[in-house]
């Protein structure tokens, strides 16, 4: 990728303008990429990233929307738990880029936006266009669904904001900041040196840890437990925090559930993760659930609709609940992220994972004997097996196990899957196997989370592969180009069922509530007649691209050949037709 795009420039020594101190700064910060969707509001800091830095830390990503600018940053940051940046148009960038902010917001996914407006000196504002990309209070689109955000009024004023703003988006609980850079003070020069200061001293705060008394109370519980129950939500990428929640796990004997909506944070093979990861709650789930004396939240997203699935009454659950979670840091009032309020017997405002190893020390001094777990398997999960009309109509679960099988023993990244996704085919092993939901379930992010994680992962020798609704591709699929530009290697399947059935299955809910009739559900719903040449919008990139497949053997021919080149640095795409339907439905209001 460094080979790509070189200015024929000799790079400056020392800021001359002022958008060069804000280039610096990312460098500062070691910044490695920028995506970008260009627009004159922030040409200067444009000009000051190439022929200033040399395009070089960071070096820019062109992308053809702004919903893929955020959703590549969003993807890099799934992988690396670092933040990267990127850079919204004005105004009218930010509106279209605002539905990756609020879903990387939703994820908790840290990320350093930079956006642009005016100039704010009326004087120095062009006719009609300037005044129209000119807004007094730019932040406030996105001020409820960032973490912080800053229009810095001088040079240093710039260095500030970029300390600040890494400092804070890289604190946990993570989130997006918002940097807002006038186009007047980007093209104003310096009448003195302002140089980039070290990063050194303004690093993130260490995680959070609890009270003694805290984790006493929780290794007192699951140590004191007939039944523990282990939930695990958020949490690191890094590999000794995995190994602990699963030493953990293993010396209280507690059944495990982990999220399909969250990163991979456990073994889903191991005798001890119950069930598979989930969107709702299984009868066999609900059944262990109910069954539990202690549950133990470390960072569970939803506790209490995950506790409502069980009774209405969650206020009475006779379980001891402790919940481990810093989230209530980002609660606001204008979105219901922070979800209903769960009953809890132990909250502990700290960060889950330096939690979690305070407890296991306290676990291991009161189990001197050793482990409680038996080594007996819990696990309920199936073995991977094809749906029985495979070799001729596919089953959106198919996909799920031909991957599985065609993996084997070999380590791959899930990116991004579908919501029809089963969860108990395809295992995960380490903390890169699976990435998450992409936070908000705003369509069009799946294509770019993919070419961000991709890009984390570029040269690791580890393949990136994203399962997309063609819902959600259709919407993002300009993503592509930016993959078959730089040379980012990632496998693009697409799960089509020609409709958007989510919305099939609502209007089917509602038409049974009113007695209507249900077999109308399809309508503005389907996308058919005709059929989107998938595999042709990919080509049209310079994305190597086959399809439609119908039948088992031409999906998995097709995969291996998607797998090849990925492996040979180039990203490829398969259009799979699969039948209408879910492998485990989504729950519809009023159900």
């Amino acid at each position: 990728m460094k080979e790509l795009e070189r200015p024929n420039v000799e790079p400056s020594a020392a800021a001359e303008w002022g958008s060069d101190v804000a280039a610096d700064m990312l460098r500062a910060l070691d910044i490695p990429y920028i995506s970008l969707n260009p627009g004159a509001s922030y040409r200067g800091f444009h000009d000051s990233l190439v022929n200033h830095l040399g395009n070089e830390t960071p070096q820019m990503l062109l992308c053809l929307n702004e919903d893929h600018v955020v959703s590549i940053a969003h993807g890099y940051a799934k992988v690396t738990d670092k933040a990267m940046a990127c850079v919204l148009h004005s105004n009218v960038g930010l509106l279209h880029g605002s539905m990756g902010i609020f879903n990387a917001w939703c994820d908790r996914a840290p990320m350093i936006i930079v956006g642009a407006t005016g100039p704010v000196a009326p004087e120095k504002r062009r006719p009609w266009i300037d005044w129209i990309h000119t807004a007094k209070d730019q932040g406030a689109l996105v001020r409820d669904y960032t973490k912080w955000d800053d229009e810095p009024r001088s040079a240093p004023g710039i260095v500030e904001a970029f300390l600040r703003g890494a400092q804070i988006t890289n604190s946990e609980p993570r989130a997006p900041v918002y940097i807002c850079l006038d186009a007047g003070l980007q093209e104003q020069k310096l009448d003195k040196p302002v140089t980039a200061p070290s990063p050194a001293r303004y690093q993130p705060p260490a995680q959070p840890r609890a009270s003694a008394a805290d984790a006493q109370a929780v290794a007192d519980l699951l140590v004191g437990a007939k039944n523990p129950l282990i939930l695990f939500g958020r949490g690191s990428r890094a590999q000794d925090a995995w190994d602990r929640r699963v030493k953990l796990a293993e010396m209280v004997g507690g059944s495990v559930m982990t999220s399909i909506r969250e990163r991979a944070v456990f073994p889903t093979d191991h005798g001890l993760h119950v069930v598979p990861p989930f969107y709702w709650l299984s009868p066999t789930a609900k059944e262990i659930v109910r069954q539990a004396d202690v549950i133990v939240s470390f960072d569970w997203v939803d506790l209490n609709g995950f506790l409502l699935q069980i009774t209405r009454n969650t206020e009475a659950y006779p379980a001891k609940i402790a919940h481990v979670s810093m989230d209530s840091v980002l609660h606001r009032g204008w979105s219901m992220d922070y979800f209903a309020l769960p009953p809890v017997d132990v909250p502990v405002m700290a960060g889950a994972d330096g939690f979690l190893e305070d407890v296991l020390k306290l676990v291991e001094a009161a189990l001197p004997g050793g482990r409680k777990w038996d080594g007996r398997s819990r696990n309920t999960a199936p073995e991977p097996a094809y749906s029985e009309s495979a070799a001729t109509e596919l089953a959106p679960r198919d996909i799920e196990v031909a991957l599985a099988k065609i993996r084997g023993t070999e380590t791959f990244t899930l990116a991004h899957v579908t919501i029809g996704w089963a969860g108990n085919a395809y295992h995960f092993r380490d903390p890169l196997d699976f990435l998450g939901h992409d936070g908000g379930a705003g369509l069009a992010a799946g294509p770019g989370l993919t070419v961000g994680a991709a890009l984390a992962l570029k040269d690791t020798g580890r393949p990136v592969v994203s399962v997309l609704g063609d819902g959600d591709f259709m919407q993002g699929n300009s993503a592509l180009w930016t993959a078959a530009h730089y040379g980012i290697p990632a496998l693009f399947i697409i799960s089509n069922n020609r409709s958007n059935f989510n919305d099939e299955i609502h209007q089917e809910a509602v038409a049974r509530a009113r007695q209507r009739p249900v077999e109308n559900r399809w309508i503005g719903q389907r996308m058919s007649e005709p059929e989107i040449d998938h595999s042709g919008i990919a080509r049209a990139q310079g994305v190597e691209a086959e399809g439609p497949v119908k039948t088992l053997a031409d999906l998995e021919a097709a995969i291996r050949r998607g797998l090849e080149a990925v492996r040979a640095g180039r990203p490829y795409l398969i259009d799979a037709h699969v039948a209408p339907g879910y492998a485990n439905p989504p729950l519809s209001r009023g159900e």
